[in-house]
């Protein structure tokens, strides 16, 4: 059996949680508050994430958090490794402990997953580990939309009954791609949505993650147990669309023609290790599951 210096357990450890949030909000301001929201959508970080932790004394000074996603590619579900929360105390770079971590993580990554995947915006940090610049596309569609009714309600987690329905479509979600798409997954979803404002379509049982500006749609994904097309979505929205920018592969959204264009989003990039059966195709990993 193979034994590990730096992973750790929750459970084990009731510090544990207390010295990781405390290291990950000196190299990541607010991200706190991103961890206190998730707790009220009924997430724990301490649920979804493995950590991988180096300690100086008792202080720890890195940290590599692996993720498990459930995803669609290529029209097969597979179980993906996600790379996160990596981060190093200031006073204790260039000790090589980072390179000590990583090291650990990707001999038990390799026991489990044939790919592994992150997003950064520092991809020179990756590279040597056998990480590779996988590029992605944002997707345009020219429209002329103008409805007087709303369809969509914003969702309000104060009330229990809306965070049942967000777990309900999360957990019976169809993938918003064939190509690139995410299953039966929360927590990613929450941590990089949770703090959104998320839109719901009653009568489409449909949720929304999309941002409205100077007439241009702008959509992230859509959590649903069945993929309209971008028509049903826009005659909900009582509001003059005369674009739509779509940051995830619309296939399956019978629409016409479409601008694709290269993109970064945030000014990151997707990297990937291992097999990733879409690595030629335009795509774009959707916001929700970014890690």
């Amino acid at each position: 059996m193979i034994q590990y210096r730096f992973k750790r357990s929750f459970s084990n450890d009731a510090n544990l949680s207390y010295q990781l949030f405390n290291l990950l909000e000196v190299v990541f301001p607010g991200i706190s508050n991103a961890i206190t929201q998730i707790q009220k959508l009924g997430i724990t970080w301490e649920a979804a994430s493995t950590p991988f932790i180096r300690f100086h004394d008792d202080k720890a000074v890195t940290h590599v958090g692996v993720l498990e996603i459930p995803m669609q590619i290529m029209n097969n579900t597979v179980t993906v490794g996600g790379i996160h929360a990596v981060a190093t105390h200031p006073e204790f770079r260039r000790r090589g402990y980072y390179r000590e971590v990583m090291e650990e993580v990707l001999r038990y990554c390799d026991q489990r997953y044939q790919t592994l995947l992150l997003t950064t915006s520092n991809p020179e940090f990756y590279t040597p580990f056998g990480f590779r610049i996988i590029p992605e596309h944002l997707f345009k569609i020219q429209c002329n939309s103008i409805n007087d009714s709303n369809g969509f309600q914003v969702l309000n987690f104060a009330e229990h009954q809306h965070i049942r329905l967000l777990h309900r479509l999360l957990e019976t979600r169809v993938p918003i791609s064939n190509i690139v798409g995410v299953v039966n997954e929360k927590s990613l979803f929450c941590f990089n949505e949770g703090r959104n404002i998320l839109h719901y379509a009653e009568d489409l049982d449909l949720i929304t993650c999309m941002s409205i500006k100077n007439h241009q749609l702008h959509l992230f994904d859509l959590v649903t147990t069945q993929i309209y097309p971008l028509q049903e979505i826009l005659s909900r929205i009582p509001q003059n669309i005369t674009e739509v920018v779509i940051y995830f592969s619309p296939e399956l959204l019978d629409v016409g023609d479409i601008e694709v264009l290269p993109y970064f989003f945030d000014g990151g990039v997707l990297m990937v290790r291992g097999v990733f059966a879409a690595e030629s195709e335009k795509f774009m990993l959707p916001r929700s599951a970014r890690c």
